[in-house]
């Protein structure tokens, strides 16, 4: 199953092969190598309302294998505990309310699409502390090792939804406004209830932990939420030592089979976290060779007996149109493909963006690769739908040679035309051939200058063209959500 073949796969990248002589009037032949895997999800709200069977559709269409999709459950548990008669662990429970939910794991499914059931919003009567005005309190670690049977139970394809295998353990916990007491080695605990609860129902499932948020501010007066750098929240959360090589300071080891992040980023896709210990899309690397060090020394435990791979979870930022005070959508354009090829080329295997469509304006989230619309089947396509389903990025590199890599659509073998733009004509300068992932890359010797555009195109779809020309405004800074749009 891709899922599963997905969360095992080795991180071992072996070259690209030329197959023939390059000249400037030749067409360049490539055939690409083995490479680690790069799926594509999308994460909105939309896919837990009545327009969810058209969103997960488009999601589909847009070349997305996987949907991270928020279970709350408070929304499923009864309101308040019943005095008798209910097994939290048992999904067939009368007090259980799993319709909405099994309506949208039903549309996900039939439209090709893997669920990522992300677990949030604890029911009152299910706090271990409870919350307060401005902090989240911590669930009931028993409680939430329950729900998560009864979750994985009710979802393991022998009832009336199918099978779904990915179980996520809360969003962003780094900030006090969702975890208070913010204490990592009680999330440890959190994570492993529900490692152990969805394991017991299939050995195959995967439990991801992490989620968290990318940034470190210091609460204010008008907001007082305050953030643990995610690094730092790491390290606790693993007991690891802040010395390198990194040593494993407790006895406690963490159960979980796949890593997450939200590498939201200031400063584009190459972007680094001002502050120390944050992760935006630049500091990947750093918090994957940290995964990485923590398996080495036994700090994790996973199901499959192999290192946890890195996902993004969540990702992207307001596009201007419509917000005003986001990205120009022409330069978005651009950074969603390098958004994804960075995070690649970091170790992530998995990279979700946000959203499937724009929020109304009156909300910051304007970062969707369709317009806001009432209905779905009135949304419009924005320009960074081409990058999101073909993500592809060409660099020029001394001697007029072009380094370029891309994700072909179907995400599997196919034969990629490479184009370059001379002037006003485009001309075909490479075939290559993708490999059983889709991923293509190469460095052609096109004497290309840097006014050129390359473009990409494989299975009847065609990637934005990526100018050769960095825009002046690459490395702006901008908030990936501002208000006021």
């Amino acid at each position: 199953m891709r899922w599963f073949a997905l969360s095992l796969v080795c991180a071992v990248v072996t070259g690209v092969a030329a197959t023939a002589a390059t000249a400037r009037t030749t067409i360049i032949s490539l055939t690409t190598g083995s490479t680690p895997p790069l799926a594509t999800a999308l994460y909105d709200p939309l896919f837990v309302t009545s327009q969810r069977t058209s969103a997960f559709a488009m999601t589909s269409e847009a070349g997305a294998t996987y949907a991270r999709i928020g279970v709350s459950w408070k929304s499923i548990a009864p309101l308040t505990l019943p005095s008798s008669g209910f097994d939290p662990t048992d999904p067939g429970s009368p007090y259980y309310r799993w319709s909405s939910l099994d309506a949208t794991v039903s549309a996900a499914v039939a439209n090709g699409v893997q669920p990522i059931l992300d677990v949030v919003g604890t029911p009152t009567w299910a706090y271990h502390v409870n919350p307060g005005t401005w902090t989240g309190g911590q669930p009931d670690i028993d409680k939430l090792g329950k729900f998560a049977t009864a979750l994985a139970t009710r979802y393991d394809g022998s009832g009336p939804a199918p099978a779904v295998h990915a179980f996520s353990v809360y969003n962003e916990m780094n900030f006090n406004r969702n975890f208070f007491p913010q204490d990592p080695t009680y999330y440890r605990s959190m994570v492993n209830a529900v490692a152990d609860s969805v394991h017991a129902v299939n050995s195959q499932n995967l439990a991801l932990a992490g989620e968290l948020a990318p940034f470190k501010h210091a609460p204010s007066k008008t907001d007082k939420n305050s953030v643990i750098p995610p690094l730092t929240f790491m390290q606790k959360m693993l007991c690891l030592s802040t010395t390198t090589p990194v040593k494993h300071t407790c006895s406690a080891k963490a159960k979980f089979d796949v890593w997450t992040h939200h590498p939201y980023s200031d400063k584009g896709p190459y972007g680094k976290a001002s502050a120390n210990g944050g992760v935006e899309l630049g500091d990947l690397p750093t918090m994957n060779k940290l995964l990485q060090a923590a398996y080495q020394v036994g700090a994790i435990t996973t199901e499959s007996g192999k290192a946890p791979p890195f996902w993004v979870t969540e990702i992207g930022w307001s596009s201007n149109p419509p917000n005003k005070h986001g990205v120009p959508i022409g330069l978005l354009t651009r950074w969603v493909g390098e958004s994804f090829y960075q995070l690649w080329k970091s170790g992530a295997t998995l990279g979700t963006w946000f959203l499937l469509q724009d929020e109304p304006k009156s909300t910051p989230f304007q970062s969707g690769l369709y317009t806001n619309s009432s209905s779905l089947s009135g949304a419009k396509v924005k320009p960074l739908l081409a990058p999101f389903r073909m993500p592809f990025v060409a660099y020029i590199k001394s001697g007029g040679k072009v380094q370029l890599w891309g994700r072909d659509a179907t995400s599997n073998t196919q034969d990629v035309t490479i184009q370059m733009k001379v002037g006003r004509k485009w001309k075909t300068v490479a075939a290559i051939t993708s490999n059983n992932y889709g991923i293509f890359e190469g460095t052609l010797s096109v004497h290309a200058k840097s006014s050129y555009s390359m473009r990409a195109s494989a299975g009847g779809v065609t990637s934005a063209t990526f100018s050769l020309t960095k825009p002046s405004n690459e490395n702006m800074t901008v908030t990936p959500f501002p208000a006021g749009g």
